[in-house]
């Protein structure tokens, strides 16, 4: 037998749908916190992601027990959409499209790890001033436009999947993407807000 620990996600995902429990485990072990950072960085708010994080992988049992996981290579995006599409059934069910849930214990920093820059300790406290207000700001944007925000900046996927992973048109990606850059900036002169790390 395989060590589940060497093996790829979607190896896991199959043997989980022959009825493996242990990899879905190694699964579960592996996605839990990039897909708890992502959900909590779009809804805001601990007690919704946690409660849109197991409704996330209620969804992934019930498909992939179902069989309706077809081994792409992209398991993590497929989660991804998977968690997406629980974030707007709930926006749906409030009908508060667009809202911005906040709160204190969802603080970015800490979800995105230690972010440290090695230089003096001046560029140090200045670069942790503009990350700060830089959350500040994201913190004000909608929903649609934190979330493409995140998805590009923080994973590193590109506006094809992006637009794949949220049912929008690529258009509709990079246009959320413009105008969160666009908001970010406006709010950025507003407050007399530097941008630029040292």
């Amino acid at each position: 037998m395989n060590n589940l620990n060497e093996m790829t996600d979607e190896e896991l995902a199959i043997m989980y749908q022959e009825g493996n429990n242990k990899a879905f485990d190694e699964l579960l072990l592996r996605k839990q916190q990039k897909l708890y950072s992502y959900i909590i960085f779009v809804v805001r708010n601990k007690e919704i992601a946690d409660d849109i994080f197991q409704e996330t992988f209620v969804r992934v049992i019930t498909q992939l027990k179902s069989g309706k996981y077809a081994n792409t290579g992209k398991f993590g995006a497929w989660l991804i959409c998977i968690a997406h599409n629980a974030i707007m059934d709930l926006y749906r069910e409030q009908r508060v499209h667009r809202e911005i849930y906040q709160s204190e214990s969802s603080d970015l920093m800490a979800q995105l790890g230690d972010m440290h820059i090695e230089e003096s300790i001046e560029a140090d406290y200045i670069n942790n001033q503009v990350l700060s207000q830089v959350h500040a700001l994201m913190d004000k944007l909608p929903a649609t436009q934190r979330e493409v925000v995140y998805m590009h900046y923080y994973q590193q996927i590109p506006f094809k999947e992006i637009a794949q992973l949220t049912n929008v048109s690529i258009n509709t990606a990079l246009g959320r993407m413009r105008y969160a850059l666009l908001n970010l900036r406006r709010m950025a002169r507003k407050h007399n807000i530097s941008l630029q790390l040292v």
